[in-house]
């Protein structure tokens, strides 16, 4: 009996991802896409949208996940991994609903999914399980053989996100004027999400102020300050903060914004800034926009210097985590044990989202968890 490839019993893996605008025309409808069912005007969505004007229309987030395809690919093919590696969105093409059949028509039967967040929280990982299981709906109703669809556990403490970071953090330092570097202070950002949708965020029995959200951010602060410590032999203040909120005033939110974390560390003399987006995967808009623009200007006009660090990307060390995740979890479906790698106090996070992981606020089925009706 021949030997069953590294990858088995899966035979291929989506990159599932948020999407984004690629022209001026792309705009609106992609922004129709995001807050389909909310009721927003479109001239709302003309007003939202100026940040996507300011770079011709066009986000760079689609980009991004094309040269992580590139990587992966890469990285699979030089490490003996035949597993095909497919990209699909939820807001805007190429959608996953499509990526999905087309994948099933190939003859897709057991597929894995690395979704671009690392943390759990209902945005980042359960309403990427609903769009699944809305895409597996369709092609039900097709009449198309369905595929089992697993997702891989989050990855914020695995080292091929972490240490990728910590030389960002390195980089972004050494570009501050050296007469500030020694005394500047970490702000490591990340998306602000409702504080309700933070306490429940994770499994029930860790439910509670932030919840796995936040707990997961603090976790991966606190290593990479502790990794920059050693290396640099400097104890450098840090906080986590947040950026990119959306919603409705009277909501609360997490906080404090990274803005007016700027506008506070100057107020108490502090010399200079960098922040690390650690909640982001890559260099997209959230990042160029509301780091490199709006919270760059703030800074300038405080002035404060600050330097911002990269996110992960296609570094190679990520692809190659990616890859040692599906490893881990194919193993793990054959029956045989693998060595889960997790850095931090949080340890490796789970293989199957519990019933009761990053509720929604309206039930709606959900794939590849204990609650899926996709099993």
């Amino acid at each position: 009996m021949p030997e069953q490839p590294v990858h088995a019993p899966y035979d291929a893996l989506l990159l599932l991802s948020f999407g984004g605008p690629e022209g001026p025309d792309d705009v609106v409808p992609f922004l129709e896409n995001v807050t389909r069912g909310r009721g927003i005007p479109r001239e709302r969505l003309r007003e939202v949208g100026q940040h996507y004007f300011l770079f011709g229309g066009v986000s760079p987030i689609n980009a991004q996940n094309r040269e992580l395809l590139d990587a992966l690919r890469k990285d699979f093919s030089e490490h003996g991994v035949d597993l095909p590696v497919h990209w699909g969105n939820r807001n805007w093409a190429p959608y996953l609903t499509d990526v999905l059949r087309e994948m099933v028509e190939d003859g897709r039967r057991r597929i894995l999914v690395l979704a671009t967040s690392a943390y759990a929280s209902y945005s980042g990982c359960r309403q990427y399980r609903e769009n699944l299981a809305d895409a597996l709906a369709a092609l039900n109703a097709e009449g198309l053989p369905l595929p089992r669809v697993d997702k891989l556990r989050h990855y914020f403490n695995h080292p091929g996100f972490v240490r990728p970071m910590v030389d960002a953090t390195l980089a972004a330092l050494a570009e501050l004027p050296e007469d500030v570097r020694a005394g500047a202070h970490l702000a490591f950002t990340t998306h602000s999400i409702p504080t309700a949708a933070a306490d429940t965020s994770g499994p029930a029995e860790g439910h509670g102020e932030g919840g796995a959200y936040v707990a997961q951010h603090l976790d991966v602060a606190r290593q990479i300050a502790g990794a920059v410590r050693e290396e640099t032999g400097i104890e450098h203040p840090w906080e986590l903060v947040y950026q990119s909120r959306s919603g409705a005033p009277h909501i609360p939110w997490l906080e404090p914004d990274i803005c007016d974390h700027l506008e506070a560390l100057h107020g108490t003399g502090a010399p200079a800034a960098v922040m690390v987006p650690i909640g982001f995967v890559s260099d997209h808009m959230e990042v160029r926009y509301d780091l490199d623009t709006e919270a760059t200007a703030k800074a300038q006009e405080l002035g404060l210097p600050v330097s911002r660090a990269a996110t992960v990307g296609a570094d190679p060390r990520f692809a190659a985590g990616i890859r040692d995740l599906v490893l881990e979890r194919a193993a793990v479906e054959r029956g045989r044990s693998a060595e889960r790698c997790a850095l931090g106090a949080l340890g490796p996070s789970h293989d199957l989202c519990p019933v009761g992981c990053c509720p929604a606020r309206t039930p709606r089925p959900a794939a590849a968890g204990a609650d899926s009706p996709y099993a």
